[in-house]
Protein backbone atom coordinates (compact mmCIF):
# COMPACT_ATOMS: atom_id res chain seq x y z
CA UNK A 1 0.00 0.00 0.00
CA UNK A 2 1.57 3.40 -0.82
CA UNK A 3 1.96 6.25 1.76
CA UNK A 4 -0.80 8.76 2.57
CA UNK A 5 -1.45 11.27 -0.30
CA UNK A 6 -1.52 15.02 0.89
CA UNK A 7 -5.38 14.84 -0.19
CA UNK A 8 -5.78 11.95 2.06
CA UNK A 9 -3.28 13.62 5.25
CA UNK A 10 -5.99 17.14 4.64
CA UNK A 11 -8.80 14.59 4.68
CA UNK A 12 -7.72 12.83 7.74
CA UNK A 13 -7.23 16.05 9.49
CA UNK A 14 -10.69 17.60 9.13
CA UNK A 15 -11.94 14.21 10.15
CA UNK A 16 -10.29 14.40 13.07
CA UNK A 17 -11.68 17.65 14.18
CA UNK A 18 -15.49 16.70 13.13
CA UNK A 19 -15.59 13.88 15.07
CA UNK A 20 -13.36 15.29 18.28
CA UNK A 21 -16.02 18.18 17.65
CA UNK A 22 -18.91 15.50 18.87
CA UNK A 23 -18.97 14.80 22.05
CA UNK A 24 -19.25 10.71 23.10
CA UNK A 25 -18.46 9.97 26.39
CA UNK A 26 -19.18 6.46 27.91
CA UNK A 27 -22.78 5.78 26.86
CA UNK A 28 -23.58 8.72 24.77
CA UNK A 29 -22.14 7.67 21.76
CA UNK A 30 -25.04 7.45 19.46
CA UNK A 31 -24.21 10.86 17.64
CA UNK A 32 -20.31 9.96 16.96
CA UNK A 33 -21.52 6.48 15.93
CA UNK A 34 -23.96 8.21 13.43
CA UNK A 35 -20.96 9.99 11.91
CA UNK A 36 -18.95 7.41 11.54
CA UNK A 37 -21.65 5.04 9.96
CA UNK A 38 -22.51 8.07 7.48
CA UNK A 39 -18.85 8.26 6.32
CA UNK A 40 -18.89 4.65 6.03
CA UNK A 41 -22.08 4.51 4.09
CA UNK A 42 -21.32 7.07 2.09
CA UNK A 43 -18.55 4.97 1.04
CA UNK A 44 -21.03 2.37 0.04
CA UNK A 45 -19.71 -0.04 2.47
CA UNK A 46 -22.65 -1.72 4.79
CA UNK A 47 -22.49 -1.10 8.45
CA UNK A 48 -23.76 -3.19 11.09
CA UNK A 49 -24.63 -2.29 14.76
CA UNK A 50 -24.89 -4.92 16.90
CA UNK A 51 -27.48 -4.63 20.13
CA UNK A 52 -25.00 -4.99 22.83
CA UNK A 53 -26.83 -1.21 24.01
CA UNK A 54 -28.46 -2.96 26.75
CA UNK A 55 -26.11 -4.52 27.78
CA UNK A 56 -23.30 -2.14 27.94
CA UNK A 57 -25.57 1.25 28.97
CA UNK A 58 -24.39 2.57 26.15
CA UNK A 59 -27.39 4.46 23.95
CA UNK A 60 -25.58 2.35 20.78
CA UNK A 61 -24.07 -0.95 19.52
CA UNK A 62 -20.84 -1.49 18.65
CA UNK A 63 -20.27 -0.74 14.55
CA UNK A 64 -18.98 -3.70 12.36
CA UNK A 65 -17.64 -3.39 8.92
CA UNK A 66 -16.69 -5.90 6.11
CA UNK A 67 -14.38 -5.33 3.67
CA UNK A 68 -13.35 -8.06 1.17
CA UNK A 69 -9.57 -8.62 -0.27
CA UNK A 70 -8.28 -7.78 -3.70
CA UNK A 71 -7.92 -11.77 -4.33
CA UNK A 72 -10.18 -14.35 -3.00
CA UNK A 73 -8.84 -16.87 0.08
CA UNK A 74 -6.54 -13.45 1.59
CA UNK A 75 -6.50 -13.67 5.09
CA UNK A 76 -9.02 -10.98 6.87
CA UNK A 77 -7.73 -8.99 10.08
CA UNK A 78 -9.32 -6.93 12.16
CA UNK A 79 -8.88 -3.49 12.85
CA UNK A 80 -10.42 -1.50 16.07
CA UNK A 81 -10.44 1.90 17.88
CA UNK A 82 -13.53 2.90 20.44
CA UNK A 83 -16.03 5.48 19.80
CA UNK A 84 -16.45 6.80 23.75
CA UNK A 85 -14.12 9.15 25.77
CA UNK A 86 -13.81 10.01 29.12
CA UNK A 87 -16.51 12.15 30.21
CA UNK A 88 -16.61 15.65 29.07
CA UNK A 89 -16.53 18.91 31.17
CA UNK A 90 -16.55 21.83 28.87
CA UNK A 91 -16.83 22.47 25.30
CA UNK A 92 -14.84 21.08 22.41
CA UNK A 93 -13.45 23.11 19.68
CA UNK A 94 -10.24 21.14 17.99
CA UNK A 95 -7.47 23.72 16.74
CA UNK A 96 -4.01 23.26 15.39
CA UNK A 97 -1.33 25.36 17.16
CA UNK A 98 2.30 24.64 16.22
CA UNK A 99 1.37 21.58 14.74
CA UNK A 100 -0.66 20.22 17.76
CA UNK A 101 -4.36 19.55 18.04
CA UNK A 102 -5.42 20.88 21.09
CA UNK A 103 -8.81 21.57 22.39
CA UNK A 104 -9.44 25.79 22.83
CA UNK A 105 -10.92 24.73 26.04
CA UNK A 106 -10.24 23.61 29.33
CA UNK A 107 -11.54 20.29 28.23
CA UNK A 108 -10.37 16.79 26.46
CA UNK A 109 -9.48 17.07 23.10
CA UNK A 110 -11.12 13.29 22.65
CA UNK A 111 -7.77 12.17 20.47
CA UNK A 112 -8.51 9.17 22.63
CA UNK A 113 -9.31 7.18 20.69
CA UNK A 114 -10.76 9.21 17.85
CA UNK A 115 -7.38 9.76 16.30
CA UNK A 116 -7.64 5.73 15.71
CA UNK A 117 -11.44 6.26 14.28
CA UNK A 118 -10.49 9.21 11.92
CA UNK A 119 -7.25 6.75 10.79
CA UNK A 120 -9.56 3.55 10.03
CA UNK A 121 -12.35 5.68 8.33
CA UNK A 122 -9.31 7.22 6.28
CA UNK A 123 -7.79 3.66 5.37
CA UNK A 124 -11.33 2.44 4.51
CA UNK A 125 -11.57 5.56 1.84
CA UNK A 126 -8.42 4.15 0.02
CA UNK A 127 -9.38 -0.21 -0.07
CA UNK A 128 -12.80 0.93 -1.08
CA UNK A 129 -11.34 2.41 -3.96
CA UNK A 130 -7.46 0.34 -4.61
CA UNK A 131 -8.56 -2.89 -2.59
CA UNK A 132 -5.85 -4.20 -0.30
CA UNK A 133 -3.79 -7.46 0.02
CA UNK A 134 -6.01 -8.61 3.18
CA UNK A 135 -9.54 -8.81 4.04
CA UNK A 136 -10.58 -6.09 6.85
CA UNK A 137 -13.09 -6.42 9.50
CA UNK A 138 -13.40 -2.73 11.18
CA UNK A 139 -14.92 -3.06 14.45
CA UNK A 140 -15.57 0.48 16.46
CA UNK A 141 -16.89 0.06 19.87
CA UNK A 142 -18.43 1.57 22.63
CA UNK A 143 -18.00 1.89 26.50
CA UNK A 144 -14.45 0.92 26.44
CA UNK A 145 -13.45 3.93 28.86
CA UNK A 146 -16.03 2.27 31.38
CA UNK A 147 -14.41 -1.53 31.51
CA UNK A 148 -14.05 -2.58 27.62
CA UNK A 149 -18.33 -3.22 27.44
CA UNK A 150 -18.58 -3.06 24.19
CA UNK A 151 -15.76 -5.19 23.13
CA UNK A 152 -16.55 -7.36 25.83
CA UNK A 153 -20.48 -8.02 24.37
CA UNK A 154 -19.44 -8.36 20.81
CA UNK A 155 -20.45 -11.48 19.65
CA UNK A 156 -16.93 -13.12 18.60
CA UNK A 157 -18.81 -15.51 15.87
CA UNK A 158 -19.61 -12.04 14.16
CA UNK A 159 -16.09 -12.33 12.85
CA UNK A 160 -13.91 -13.73 10.73
CA UNK A 161 -10.54 -12.80 12.08
CA UNK A 162 -8.48 -14.27 14.15
CA UNK A 163 -5.90 -11.45 14.82
CA UNK A 164 -6.26 -8.03 14.19
CA UNK A 165 -5.26 -4.75 16.10
CA UNK A 166 -6.05 -1.47 18.34
CA UNK A 167 -4.65 1.60 18.06
CA UNK A 168 -5.17 2.84 21.73
CA UNK A 169 -2.32 3.72 23.60
CA UNK A 170 -0.99 7.11 24.43
CA UNK A 171 2.58 6.90 24.00
CA UNK A 172 5.30 7.75 20.78
CA UNK A 173 4.36 5.76 17.53
CA UNK A 174 6.77 2.70 17.60
CA UNK A 175 5.42 1.87 20.87
CA UNK A 176 4.02 -2.17 20.48
CA UNK A 177 2.09 -3.04 23.53
CA UNK A 178 3.05 -6.83 24.17
CA UNK A 179 2.16 -6.94 27.65
CA UNK A 180 -1.32 -5.87 29.71
CA UNK A 181 -2.49 -6.21 33.70
CA UNK A 182 -4.51 -8.29 35.65
CA UNK A 183 -7.08 -5.72 37.06
CA UNK A 184 -9.11 -6.27 40.77
CA UNK A 185 -11.57 -3.81 41.96
CA UNK A 186 -12.02 -4.16 45.92
CA UNK A 187 -15.06 -2.42 47.71
CA UNK A 188 -15.46 -2.39 51.37
CA UNK A 189 -17.83 -0.88 53.43
CA UNK A 190 -17.64 -0.45 57.66
CA UNK A 191 -20.26 -0.43 60.07
CA UNK A 192 -19.31 1.43 63.05
CA UNK A 193 -21.56 2.28 66.18
CA UNK A 194 -22.81 5.96 66.45
CA UNK A 195 -23.07 8.02 69.88
CA UNK A 196 -23.18 11.53 70.88
CA UNK A 197 -19.80 12.73 69.97
CA UNK A 198 -19.17 15.39 73.19
CA UNK A 199 -21.02 12.87 75.57
CA UNK A 200 -20.52 9.41 74.84
CA UNK A 201 -17.97 9.24 72.60
CA UNK A 202 -16.87 5.99 74.27
CA UNK A 203 -20.17 4.48 73.24
CA UNK A 204 -19.33 5.16 69.77
CA UNK A 205 -17.09 2.91 67.29
CA UNK A 206 -16.33 4.99 64.23
CA UNK A 207 -16.36 3.38 60.49
CA UNK A 208 -14.34 6.12 59.39
CA UNK A 209 -11.63 5.85 61.93
CA UNK A 210 -11.71 2.08 60.77
CA UNK A 211 -11.53 2.85 57.46
CA UNK A 212 -8.88 5.53 57.56
CA UNK A 213 -6.27 2.92 59.56
CA UNK A 214 -6.94 0.54 56.50
CA UNK A 215 -6.38 2.87 54.12
CA UNK A 216 -3.30 3.80 56.17
CA UNK A 217 -1.89 0.40 55.93
CA UNK A 218 -2.51 -0.69 53.00
CA UNK A 219 -0.50 -0.76 49.49
CA UNK A 220 -0.46 2.17 47.60
CA UNK A 221 0.55 4.00 44.18
CA UNK A 222 3.81 2.39 42.37
CA UNK A 223 4.15 -1.33 44.33
CA UNK A 224 6.69 -2.49 42.63
CA UNK A 225 8.08 -2.13 38.31
CA UNK A 226 4.58 -4.27 37.24
CA UNK A 227 2.24 -3.75 39.76
CA UNK A 228 0.25 -0.74 41.31
CA UNK A 229 -2.53 0.02 43.69
CA UNK A 230 -4.83 3.20 44.32
CA UNK A 231 -7.99 3.79 46.69
CA UNK A 232 -9.76 5.47 44.61
CA UNK A 233 -12.68 7.24 47.19
CA UNK A 234 -13.72 7.11 50.58
CA UNK A 235 -17.61 8.10 51.38
CA UNK A 236 -18.81 8.23 55.38
CA UNK A 237 -19.23 10.49 57.91
CA UNK A 238 -22.62 12.41 58.92
CA UNK A 239 -23.48 15.25 56.86
CA UNK A 240 -25.46 17.29 58.91
CA UNK A 241 -23.55 17.70 62.01
CA UNK A 242 -20.11 17.04 63.30
CA UNK A 243 -21.23 15.62 67.03
CA UNK A 244 -22.27 12.30 66.02
CA UNK A 245 -19.60 9.45 65.70
CA UNK A 246 -20.23 7.84 62.12
CA UNK A 247 -21.39 4.31 62.03
CA UNK A 248 -20.62 4.01 58.44
CA UNK A 249 -17.82 4.37 55.82
CA UNK A 250 -17.12 2.79 52.56
CA UNK A 251 -13.96 2.92 50.25
CA UNK A 252 -13.26 1.70 46.76
CA UNK A 253 -10.41 1.06 45.08
CA UNK A 254 -8.11 -1.30 42.80
CA UNK A 255 -4.93 -2.87 42.30
CA UNK A 256 -3.09 -4.26 39.21
CA UNK A 257 -0.10 -5.90 37.70
CA UNK A 258 1.22 -7.46 34.20
CA UNK A 259 2.19 -10.32 36.47
CA UNK A 260 -0.88 -12.46 37.92
CA UNK A 261 0.20 -13.76 40.93
CA UNK A 262 1.70 -9.99 41.85
CA UNK A 263 -1.96 -8.81 41.27
CA UNK A 264 -3.45 -11.39 43.76
CA UNK A 265 -0.80 -10.50 46.37
CA UNK A 266 -1.35 -7.55 46.70
CA UNK A 267 -5.45 -8.05 46.66
CA UNK A 268 -4.48 -10.29 49.66
CA UNK A 269 -2.43 -7.63 51.20
CA UNK A 270 -5.05 -5.16 50.52
CA UNK A 271 -8.10 -7.11 52.37
CA UNK A 272 -5.89 -8.18 54.95
CA UNK A 273 -5.70 -3.90 55.72
CA UNK A 274 -9.08 -3.55 55.84
CA UNK A 275 -9.70 -6.51 58.05
CA UNK A 276 -7.17 -5.10 60.02
CA UNK A 277 -8.33 -2.07 60.68
CA UNK A 278 -11.81 -2.92 61.08
CA UNK A 279 -10.67 -5.09 64.36
CA UNK A 280 -7.91 -2.80 66.11
CA UNK A 281 -8.51 -3.30 69.95
CA UNK A 282 -9.06 0.77 69.75
CA UNK A 283 -12.49 0.59 68.31
CA UNK A 284 -13.44 -2.75 66.34
CA UNK A 285 -16.20 -2.40 63.94
CA UNK A 286 -17.55 -5.23 61.31
CA UNK A 287 -16.69 -4.71 57.65
CA UNK A 288 -18.14 -6.18 54.21
CA UNK A 289 -15.05 -6.63 51.72
CA UNK A 290 -16.52 -7.79 47.86
CA UNK A 291 -13.71 -8.47 45.11
CA UNK A 292 -13.32 -8.53 41.29
CA UNK A 293 -11.46 -9.36 38.60
CA UNK A 294 -12.43 -7.19 36.05
CA UNK A 295 -9.65 -8.11 33.83
CA UNK A 296 -6.98 -10.73 33.18
CA UNK A 297 -4.00 -9.75 32.08
CA UNK A 298 -2.13 -11.07 28.98
CA UNK A 299 1.74 -11.52 27.77
CA UNK A 300 2.21 -11.57 23.94
CA UNK A 301 5.64 -12.62 22.11
CA UNK A 302 7.83 -11.11 19.82
CA UNK A 303 7.83 -13.90 17.62
CA UNK A 304 4.15 -14.20 17.55
CA UNK A 305 2.86 -13.16 13.89
CA UNK A 306 0.71 -9.91 14.46
CA UNK A 307 3.56 -8.79 16.79
CA UNK A 308 6.26 -9.12 14.07
CA UNK A 309 3.87 -7.35 11.55
CA UNK A 310 3.62 -4.47 13.36
CA UNK A 311 7.50 -4.35 14.11
CA UNK A 312 7.45 -4.70 9.88
CA UNK A 313 5.03 -1.93 9.49
CA UNK A 314 6.19 -0.03 11.43
CA UNK A 315 10.28 -0.09 9.93
CA UNK A 316 8.47 0.36 6.87
CA UNK A 317 7.28 3.93 7.98
CA UNK A 318 10.91 4.79 9.81
CA UNK A 319 9.99 4.05 13.16
CA UNK A 320 11.65 1.54 15.38
CA UNK A 321 9.55 -0.16 17.31
CA UNK A 322 9.57 -0.63 20.60
CA UNK A 323 7.79 -4.34 22.68
CA UNK A 324 7.20 -2.49 25.76
CA UNK A 325 4.52 -3.64 28.60
CA UNK A 326 1.84 -1.03 29.63
CA UNK A 327 0.02 -0.68 33.07
CA UNK A 328 -3.28 0.15 31.02
CA UNK A 329 -6.48 -1.60 29.40
CA UNK A 330 -7.83 -1.42 25.94
CA UNK A 331 -10.49 -3.17 23.95
CA UNK A 332 -7.13 -6.14 23.15
CA UNK A 333 -7.48 -7.12 26.88
CA UNK A 334 -11.56 -8.25 26.22
CA UNK A 335 -10.62 -9.50 22.42
CA UNK A 336 -7.60 -11.48 23.25
CA UNK A 337 -10.19 -12.92 26.19
CA UNK A 338 -12.18 -13.74 23.53
CA UNK A 339 -9.73 -15.68 21.80
CA UNK A 340 -8.78 -13.07 19.25
CA UNK A 341 -5.32 -12.36 18.65
CA UNK A 342 -4.73 -8.43 18.91
CA UNK A 343 -2.10 -6.22 19.35
CA UNK A 344 -2.42 -2.72 20.43
CA UNK A 345 -0.45 -0.23 18.99
CA UNK A 346 0.72 3.51 20.31
CA UNK A 347 -1.38 5.97 18.43
CA UNK A 348 1.16 9.24 19.62
CA UNK A 349 -1.70 11.17 21.37
CA UNK A 350 -0.47 12.80 24.65
CA UNK A 351 -2.18 13.43 27.75
CA UNK A 352 -5.42 11.60 27.34
CA UNK A 353 -7.56 11.48 29.82
CA UNK A 354 -6.70 15.67 30.21
CA UNK A 355 -7.68 18.80 29.67
CA UNK A 356 -4.97 19.44 28.03
CA UNK A 357 -4.76 16.40 26.08
CA UNK A 358 -3.19 16.73 22.46
CA UNK A 359 -1.55 14.59 18.95
CA UNK A 360 0.64 16.46 17.11
CA UNK A 361 -0.56 16.50 13.35
CA UNK A 362 2.82 14.92 12.23
CA UNK A 363 1.97 12.13 14.59
CA UNK A 364 -2.07 11.41 13.06
CA UNK A 365 -0.76 11.31 9.35
CA UNK A 366 1.63 9.29 10.72
CA UNK A 367 -0.40 6.52 12.21
CA UNK A 368 -2.25 6.54 8.60
CA UNK A 369 0.88 5.42 7.11
CA UNK A 370 1.51 2.45 9.83
CA UNK A 371 -2.11 1.52 8.82
CA UNK A 372 -1.81 1.49 5.69
CA UNK A 373 2.03 -0.50 6.14
CA UNK A 374 0.48 -2.92 8.19
CA UNK A 375 -1.84 -4.22 5.79
CA UNK A 376 1.17 -5.29 3.38
CA UNK A 377 2.94 -6.42 6.42
CA UNK A 378 -0.11 -9.12 7.20
CA UNK A 379 -0.16 -10.45 3.85
CA UNK A 380 3.33 -11.19 4.13
CA UNK A 381 2.32 -13.46 7.20
CA UNK A 382 0.01 -15.20 4.91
Amino acid sequence: MRPSSEAERRRLNDTFAALCAIPSPSGRERACADAVAAELRDMRLEVVEDATGAETGADCGNLLVSIPARRDGARVILLGAHLDTVPVHGPIEPIVEEGLWTNRHEAILGADNKAAVAVLLELARRVVVEGAPVGLELVFTTSEEVGLRGAFALDPSRLRATTGYVFDHASPIGDVIVAAPTIYRFDAVFHGQSAHAGIRPEAGRSAVLAAARAVASMPHGRVDAETTANVASVHGGQDTGTNVVPDRCTIAGECRSIDDARAESTLAAIVDAIHDGANDPSGPVDVDVTTERQLRGYRLRATDAPVAAAERALRACGHEPRLVPTGGASDANALIAKGLQVVNIANGTERNHQPDERVSVQALEGMLDVALALLDACAETQ
